[in-house]
């Protein structure tokens, strides 16, 4: 017989075919069972806390072509930027001196060894002026193990890689069919990231034209087979001058339904995996002016508020309207600080918040 939403969100273990149910969810009753639940599963493994993470986009020079992304290689349009080692250094300042105790460095992906060293260098000279203090994320796309050792040996200790769908014919449509661009890449980066010691972070877009609901609990069940420890995923947001932006151009569904799907993945992701970090990204607020918010109210516990030079924040464009992208840091800030005081959770200043999943699994 079929079990119930309220059957479901009541066992301590799930089945695929249970998250298959939750993922179908289509009344806003049994929605806001799931909400709800997700809530308390937060707030009992994780607590009632939402960690910072000073997001800095220190350049959008790509070698990659990724077919969905605003900063692709082939998009001529594009106002290339690097940031200075200064102008990071100012925004590492900023971060420190208001107390979030991490960072998220991201950029557009480069391999070369001018790139690789740039970054190593960088990661010793925060970790200098901070004395240690400073919790370092990278999201620096595909590396070879030992470039990941090196930054990884540098300071860096949280790694961000999205697998962006794990269904073999949409990961083929979000990228361009060669070498440069596969699946079995990515997932061993995934393995190179974890054998190196960082916590490894990685997540999906949601709402693609063709992934249905089991694509997504299939992603959720990659993240557990491969035992990741944070996840960033956000509904997919189109960028007009990319290929898939034109193609899928009107034949997206409704922002409102990204939404949904996009609170169904982080709720269902936090029952399901209990005690991993769980960002609520820029993309929900760029489908939803509260889309953090709501975000946090569905299991979420990592903000990542932009810390960017702002000359260059209206050029790290991975997809249309990007919220926020003319705020000042300060501005920011105070934006992001209102977002969590609404739910009614507690901003942690001075600590890293470090996944308790990668914690847990290495006290066993």
């Amino acid at each position: 017989m079929k079990k119930s939403i309220v059957e479901i969100l009541n066992q301590e273990e799930f089945s695929k075919e249970d998250l298959v149910a939750l993922m179908k969810i289509d009344n806003n009753t049994d929605m806001e069972l799931l909400m709800k639940k997700a809530y308390e599963v937060k707030a009992k493994y994780i607590g009632k806390k939402v960690y910072y993470r000073g997001l800095i986009e220190i350049s959008n020079i790509c070698i990659k072509n990724c077919n969905y992304c605003g900063i692709r290689k082939g998009n001529t349009k594009v106002q290339r930027f690097s940031m200075t080692r200064s102008e990071i250094m100012d925004a590492v300042k900023w971060i420190y001196d208001h107390n979030y105790a991490s960072i998220a460095l991201q950029s557009g992906e480069r391999q070369d060894e001018e790139f690789v060293l740039f970054i190593e260098d960088l990661l010793k000279e925060i970790k200098k002026i901070s004395n240690g203090k400073l919790g370092v994320t990278l999201s620096l796309g595909e590396q070879t193990k030992e470039t990941y050792k090196r930054w990884f040996d540098a300071g860096a200790h949280r790694y961000l890689l999205r697998i962006e769908s794990t269904k073999d014919s949409l990961f083929k449509k979000l990228h361009p069919q060669d070498n440069c661009h596969t699946y079995e890449v990515r997932k061993r980066c995934l393995e190179y990231l974890r054998d190196v010691g960082y916590q490894v972070g990685t997540g999906v877009m949601i709402g693609l034209p063709g992934q249905t609901e089991e694509d997504l609990v299939n992603d959720i069940l990659f993240y557990k087979d491969m035992n990741i420890d944070m996840i960033g995923m956000g509904p997919y947001i189109l960028h007009h001058d990319t290929p898939l932006g034109q193609e899928w151009k009107g034949t997206v569904i409704s922002e409102e339904k990204r939404v949904e799907l996009g609170l169904k993945m982080i709720a269902i992701t936090r029952i399901f995996l209990k005690d991993v970090n769980i960002a609520a990204t820029t993309a929900l607020q760029g489908l939803d002016p509260k889309g953090r918010e709501k975000g946090l109210a569905a299991g979420a516990n990592i903000l990542m508020p932009t810390a960017t030079a702002q000359q260059h924040k209206n050029k790290y464009l991975l997809y249309d309207n990007k919220p926020g992208i003319n705020d000042s840091v300060e501005k920011s800030h105070e934006e992001m600080d209102k977002k969590v005081h609404a739910v009614g959770d507690e901003i942690v200043y001075g600590e890293w918040g470090d996944s308790i999943h990668f914690k847990n699994k290495h006290n066993k």
